[in-house]
């Protein structure tokens, strides 16, 4: 005897006050729902005008758009309704009240009405991870590529790669089996190797690339000596007074982040402590933090002050930074230096390295810096619309890339059994990716990160 679902419904709009929310219910008792609070069912996928009332005591809470999506054509693949009423708060409190008075319904848990959908077969996977980076996404580079994984730019890929394993799994079964009938093909092992050379290679190369740079960003570390105008050129960037600015030297202790969207692009900046020896053991804990995050940021912009070009401060010391990051050298405070000065600066330094001059106070060549770094992100992030966008895809891929290598070398020795265990394995590794199996472990890590009424 199976138990019917819960039928369960939330807000799906953003937090009141708002001029509409919408209201979704989705499960078996969502059309007894629109009966007891509007009365009817509307006609499948047309917007009706309704009254929304107390089920219980037939109050009027307000008047509403209601919509009716019939099983199996709706998002979650269950019958689904729902009410698009004003955005006041005590509205949608009434309305929420009023469903949970509808026995068998009950309130909605984040990321349950996608979990649904993917449970339905309305969507794998990889569709889900694009929807819940489409829904987090800041920038127009993010919104791309997140929207072009909710449509299945990774997860139709996987599929034909999967019904093509599928196919060189059967030959190899087949050559197994039916090895004493004569009319069966004595080939079958080789015209299966024949599928999964280019296939290993094709998945291989799709395991390549850097989609997880764009869901995070460009990091950018302001790092550099005390008293360089680290926190003023942070703050000019911010446009606000986000950084305490002091003439006093070890003023910032903490890593401050700031987010911008340069040309499309998602962009992360840290104002971190000046980086000097120091007895202070809480300035000495944010110099560790503002050594540690220069070492993991993309770029490093090391700030120095115009004003110590006597002093040989001006240069780009040895900074720890990742292989594939870059460190350029800011020359700042050119305000507070004489123009015979500032031309003696500038001429000490090679065209070819990269070298900004500004002045935070005032804002001279704040601009020109902002379009450099835009630039570097433009080159920074991958120009193609990555395959691969998070850690976990990376992994079934590398493990199904594995699996095949593994039934190629069984090819080569005529060992057919362990050819088809592998082709499994591969099989498996796709199926994983896609979500059809083996995957509960990490569907509660996917769903968490979901709201409540998606």
């Amino acid at each position: 005897m199976t138990t019917e679902r819960d039928t369960i419904f939330a807000l799906s709009s953003g937090r009141p006050p708002a001029a509409i929310a919408v209201v979704r219910i989705s499960g078996p008792r969502a059309r007894v729902a629109l009966e007891q609070l509007i009365g009817r069912v509307p006609q499948p996928r047309h917007a009706s005008l309704a009254r929304v009332r107390d089920p219980k005591i037939g109050a009027i809470i307000d008047e509403a758009l209601a919509l009716w999506f019939p099983a199996p054509n709706s998002e979650t693949g269950e019958d689904m309704a729902e009410l698009q009423v004003h955005g006041g708060r005590a509205v949608i409190a009434a309305v929420l009240a009023a469903l949970a008075k509808v026995a068998g319904l009950r309130h909605a848990e984040a990321g349950e009405f996608t979990r649904r959908a993917f449970e339905n077969g309305r969507m794998d996977l990889t569709a889900v991870e694009g929807l819940a980076d489409l829904v987090a996404a800041e920038t127009e580079a993010q919104r791309r590529q997140a929207y072009q994984h909710l449509k299945g730019l990774l997860g139709d890929r996987a599929e034909t790669w999967r019904q093509r394993l599928i196919e060189a799994l059967a030959l190899v079964e087949a050559g197994i089996d039916f090895s004493d009938e004569d009319d069966v093909p004595k080939d079958m092992m080789a015209r299966s190797l024949a599928l999964i050379r280019p296939l290993a290679e094709e998945i291989s190369k799709a395991g390549t690339g850097q989609g997880e740079r764009l869901r995070e960003g460009l990091r950018v570390a302001i790092a550099g000596p005390p008293n360089a105008g680290k926190s003023t050129l942070f703050n000019r960037l911010a446009r606000r007074e986000a950084a305490i600015v002091s003439p006093f030297p070890g003023t910032t202790r903490d890593v401050l982040e700031l987010h911008l969207d340069l040309g499309g692009y998602p962009v992360t900046v840290l104002d971190t402590a000046g980086i000097r020896e120091t007895n202070d053991p809480v300035e000495r804990e944010g110099v560790r933090r503002a050594s540690e995050q220069a070492a993991g940021a993309n770029l490093v912009l090391w700030v120095v002050d115009a004003a110590a070009s006597e002093c040989q401060t001006l240069r780009l010391p040895a900074i720890n930074v990742a292989s594939e990051s870059a460190a350029w050298l800011v020359v700042n405070k050119m305000d507070l230096v004489a123009e015979e000065t500032q031309r003696r600066i500038e001429s000490r330094f090679d065209t070819k390295e990269v070298v900004n001059f500004v002045s935070s106070k005032t804002g001279a060549g704040v601009d020109e810096l902002v379009n450099a770094v835009a630039g570097f992100a433009e080159r920074f992030f991958t120009p193609e619309p990555a395959l691969v966008t998070r850690e976990r895809q990376r992994a079934h891929l590398k493990e199904t890339v594995l699996a095949l290598q593994g039934a190629q070398r069984a090819a080569q020795d005529g060992r057919e059994e362990i050819m088809a265990e592998q082709l499994r394995l591969a099989t498996r590794a796709l199926g994983k990716l896609l979500g059809r199996v083996d995957v509960e472990d990490v569907l509660d890590v996917i769903f968490r990160d979901f709201c409540i009424g998606k």
